[in-house]
Formats: structure tokens, sequence, C-alpha cells
């Protein structure tokens, strides 16, 4: 499904070059919960943004469903975001003053769809996440866990063919992070959706099919975890 070859990204500083990624190649497979984990400054979060189109590589190439994305410009790039990534991150950023419902219909709505058929969609997704009784609530009016969970319903309201989540609980307890990966846990299994997520917590291992661990910029192994589990 995506695969990347030789993959670089060098920062600058001034004059200092700041290496982040070293070359990288691995794939990831359709219907993968795949873990990104690593001490920090590994290059976890610089590989996520790479593969979501977020940045632009400084060396190698990315290849998702055959086509060769690392090239595109930044139109193109927006354009294929909103129709084939969703991205969950730290912040929820959620609009204050728009309902649950509206919040995930804010990114149908940019794909030119009627209000219909995005409050259709936007209404279908949250119940997949459980928030079907929390459609006219404001984000101020929900625990943390919630507000994620609606975070996650906006970026899955397009269907993506991945999903990218940058630490998603930094900012949970233990409680409501657990709600949140069972939600990963329930719409990877029932939806098949592919899920790329950086993490740094021992305790998710539990949730994730796979981890590639990231060491100084490169990849220091790549562990199967559906054989730990079976």
């Amino acid at each position: 499904m995506i695969r990347t070859t030789n993959l670089s990204k060098t920062y600058y500083l001034g004059v200092v070059e700041v290496p982040a990624l070293r070359g990288v190649s691995f794939e990831i497979h359709r219907g993968d919960f795949l873990g990104l984990m690593g001490p920090s400054g590994s290059g976890k979060s610089t590989l996520l943004h790479l593969l979501g189109l977020l940045d632009f590589p400084t060396t190698g190439t990315i290849r998702i469903n055959g086509m060769d994305v690392s090239e595109m410009d930044d139109d193109e790039r927006t354009d294929y975001r909103l129709r084939k990534m969703g991205y969950i991150f730290q912040d929820y950023a959620l609009v204050g003053e728009l309902t649950v419902l509206e919040n995930v219909m804010l990114t149908a709505m940019a794909q030119g769809k009627s209000e219909n058929e995005c409050r259709k969609a936007s209404e279908e997704i949250l119940s997949v996440v459980g928030l079907s009784e929390r459609l006219k609530h404001l984000p101020k009016e929900l625990s943390g866990g919630e507000q994620q969970r609606v975070a996650i319903a906006r970026s899955m309201v397009n269907r993506p063919i991945i999903l990218f989540a940058d630490e998603p609980c930094a900012n949970l307890d233990t409680t409501n992070s657990r709600a949140v990966l069972d939600q990963f846990h329930t719409i990877n299994e029932e939806l098949g959706q592919t899920i790329v997520m950086v993490s740094h917590e021992e305790w998710h291992k539990e949730y994730f099919h796979r981890i590639v661990y990231l060491k100084d910029g490169q990849i220091d192994r790549d562990e199967d975890r559906r054989s730990h589990s079976a």
C-alpha cells in the first residue's frame, strides 16, 4: 500500500545540517495498525509527516498504491490529503463555537458534497465512535476523551485510505487513552482502516499489529505483533 525507498529528511539551522531521517525503506500494508516507536528525536513524527504528505523529503520516494507521491506539488498534495488521508494530533483542534456534528461536517463539506450528504456521513461515523447522543453538544461540554473521538470521526468522515495519528493520547489520562485506542481498534477491525500511529507509551503496544522502532533517524527493528497475540 505504502512503500518508502531511501527516505531521508535533513533540516538546517543556519549552516548546520540536522538529519532527522537517514535512508528509511519499509512498507505499510492495507489494514495494518502500525505503531511508530522510539526515543525522543528518533524521527517518528518526521516520518509520519512525510508519509502524510505534510512535509517534503530531502531524498527518497514514497509510493502509495503504486503512485509516486513524493514529487507532488502543494496543490496536488492538498487535494490528495483531503480525499485520501485522515489526521489526528495531540491537539483536538475542534472549533469551539460549532457542535460535534458541525465539526465533523466541516471536513466532508470541504470536498464539495451537499449538506445532506455531509450530515448523513457525519452522523454515521459519529455513531461508529459512540457519540450519537452528543451531536448537538459543544466541545467544552465533552471530556478530553470524547473530544478526541470527535477528532477521530472528523478524520474518518471522508473514509480515508489511511489514518495518521501523532501521539493522540498525549493529553489524556490512562482511562481516556484506552477509550481512544479501543476506538482505533474498532475502526481498524470493523472498517479495515489502515492506521499509522506515533507513540512512546509501552502499554500501547498491545493494540498494534506491528511496530517499527526508530533510532537516530533509521529503522532499528520491525516487529510483527500479530504472532504475540495469537
